[in-house]
């Protein structure tokens, strides 16, 4: 370095101001709003129409029928680009992305994630009144 007084100089200016960087992983971050982290499935909402799985870029998402009208998805984390582009194209929103970014694993088995079905709730039926019931008068 030819003039080494101008880095004591640069040193000395820095030294006199708030680091650049952050606490992480010590204090954790908050992320953004629409922050494109893991995706979330929710089973419920799900209508099998897998518009999910035809727009993933990467393929990294399978829509799997396993009863009438359930459904369960697997990711393949270690494939997905986070790019949320499944979240955008589901029409019943049973897909969002969620704010979870530390998802480094050692075991490649551990990147694939299966939502299983969930038993949606349905309301009884009404009860029909029987052709036999008696009819009051008018």
């Amino acid at each position: 370095m030819n003039k080494p007084g101008k880095m004591v100089v640069e040193v000395l200016q820095n030294a006199m101001h708030d680091p650049a960087t952050t606490t992480y992983p010590a204090v954790k971050l908050v992320m953004p709003d629409k922050f494109r982290g893991q995706i979330k499935f929710h089973a419920e909402r799900c209508i099998g129409c897998k518009a999910c799985e035809r727009d993933c870029p990467s393929n990294a998402i399978h829509i799997t029928k396993v009863g009438d009208k359930m459904f369960q998805a697997d990711f393949d984390l270690d494939r997905c680009i986070y790019c949320a582009q499944c979240v955008y194209s589901c029409p019943k929103d049973a897909l969002e992305a969620s704010a979870d970014f530390e998802l480094a694993q050692l075991d490649r088995s551990k990147l694939r994630i299966t939502y299983h079905a969930v038993a949606k709730k349905t309301e009884p039926a009404p009860i029909a009144p029987s052709a036999t019931a008696e009819k009051k008068p008018v």
